[in-house]
């Protein structure tokens, strides 16, 4: 029988008649999540960092095709048994233990909330500043950093996304199948503007990398690709983790794993690519690389600018709520579920995301990739390494679904915690301890040395590596042929 305290209707594992979800319907997820503001910044920040047009988007590309892997092998999980990211890292964690990567989780969607509730705001304040011909932002605030209209327009955006919050899955599935053509529709009409107005491709295209030969960062290429494409692999590496949230709904193991491989990689790099083209188009028009399109769209003139924030607020939106808001709502609904709904989980979430001011996440192109995106890879990938030697090497795909919900089952290892957990995700992270330390805050962390950098590096890859192998040493002989 289900203990009350790993219980509750929302963590439930899915019934037939709740598998609804098509390939197509997990297409447009990634749409919808895709063709976001982070990830078109994503793309512009490596044109901010010297890379080329064509360096940027491949960098991207490549990224993504990489943490297609991890997607798919912990989505399995979530089709076949039914169960949230939540409820399914108890197995590897212990039924008390899983709360630990649960709230790592959650707090990094908590973030990312943040950054793209930040973003709609800056959307409806620019809007709102050419209806009225003035600059609505006005003076930094003490301690905020930002002008009184910017944290108006945060928390006017903030209230607006409350009644999706309220409304759950089924409006977020809605509302992002519909708004994805759109969305593709706005990006294909601002490549054609950035295109003409630069002249054609040519100079956008031929325009060289800052790492060429007599440029501002020559031979310097590789020294920024490879944390570029750690930072690349991190950005989705949240939802590589709470990816079950979403198949448990899938009809099938082929729709989930069909709509995610059209979805993602194809889509993230026509992203990137009309990203990099805008980008480098605004260097040869304004003399300058705009890789926020939120700015670039009050630069512009005409209905388009209207048209191009209205897009970026409902974006904004269905992105921010299928991406962040579901994860950190199932998650600190895990932490204590007779106490903790869906909704209240959500409700924390949207209060977390004013506490930590996200707009000084985006204060940079660097502090945004190599910080902020290379700081949660370090801590997500070991995560991904346990849960996909668990459910993979140990458990061979089958798990017992009850014992996740009983506190004196199977997965409670010692008073609901497995130290083989524990020990593999603290090896996983140490390594990329100090080199975040020296990245993050150079001028208090200078006496770190070059060995440790070079391993933050590779922080996704090194963190997920070592955890797997460590994990799946700790736990040998501990597979169970007998699990459901």
């Amino acid at each position: 029988m289900a203990d009350e305290s790993l219980w509750n209707p929302d963590l439930a594992p899915t019934g037939p008649e709740q598998r609804t979800w098509r390939w197509y319907h997990y297409a447009a997820l990634w749409v919808g999540m895709v063709v976001a503001v982070p990830a078109w910044m994503l793309a512009a920040g490596l044109i901010g960092e010297g890379m080329s047009a064509g360096q940027a988007a491949l960098t991207v590309l490549l990224g993504n095709v990489i943490v297609l892997i991890p997607m798919l092998l912990i989505g399995h999980a979530g089709a076949r048994h039914g169960i949230p990211y939540a409820v399914l890292v108890r197995s590897s964690f212990g039924t008390i233990g899983a709360r630990l990567p649960a709230l790592a989780r959650a707090l990094v969607a908590c973030g990312w909330y943040g950054i793209q509730t930040w973003i709609g705001g800056e959307a409806l304040l620019t809007l709102l500043g050419i209806f009225l011909g003035a600059d609505l932002r006005g003076s930094p605030l003490p301690v905020l950093g930002i002008g009184i209209g910017q944290l108006l327009a945060f928390l006017a955006f903030w209230s607006l996304q409350l009644f999706f919050v309220r409304k759950g899955l089924t409006t977020i599935r809605r509302l992002e199948t519909w708004t994805a053509p759109v969305k593709l529709l706005v990006c294909v009409a601002l490549v054609w503007w950035a295109v003409d107005a630069a002249g054609g491709l040519g100079p956008i295209l031929s325009a060289p990398s800052a790492f060429a030969a007599g440029g501002a960062k020559e031979g310097q290429f590789w020294t920024i690709f490879w944390p570029a494409l750690t930072a690349m692999v991190g950005y989705w590496a949240t939802l590589a983790l709470n990816i079950p949230d979403f198949t448990r709904f899938a009809h099938s193991q082929r729709d989930q794993i069909v709509g995610q491989s059209l979805g993602l990689p194809p889509m993230m790099g026509l992203i990137a690519l009309a990203s990099v083209i805008t980008t480098s188009a605004t260097v040869v028009i304004y003399g300058e690389a705009i890789w926020d399109p939120v700015k670039l769209s009050g630069m512009l003139a005409g209905p388009f600018v209207l048209l191009g924030l209205v897009v970026i607020s409902i974006d904004t939106i269905s992105c921010n709520i299928a991406a962040n808001m579901v994860s950190s709502a199932y998650d600190f609904s895990s932490l204590s579920p007779s106490r903790i709904s869906y909704r209240t989980g959500g409700m924390i979430t949207a209060l977390i995301c004013i506490v930590i001011m996200p707009w000084k996440l985006l204060e940079s192109s660097g502090g945004y990739i190599f910080v902020w995106l290379g700081g949660y890879g370090a801590l997500l990938g070991p995560i991904a390494g346990i849960l996909i030697a668990d459910y993979w090497l140990i458990r061979r795909t089958r798990i017992d679904v009850d014992a996740l919900y009983r506190a004196d089952g199977r997965y409670a290892y010692r008073s609901g915690w497995n130290p083989a957990a524990l020990i593999a995700f603290a090896a996983g992270v140490l390594p990329n301890l100090p080199g975040f330390l020296h990245t993050a805050v150079p001028s208090s962390f200078a006496f770190i040395g070059e060995p440790w950098n070079a391993i933050y590096t590779w922080a996704w890859f090194i963190g997920l590596a070592i955890a797997l192998i460590v994990y799946t040493l700790l736990m040998r002989g501990q597979r169970e042929g007998k699990d459901a």
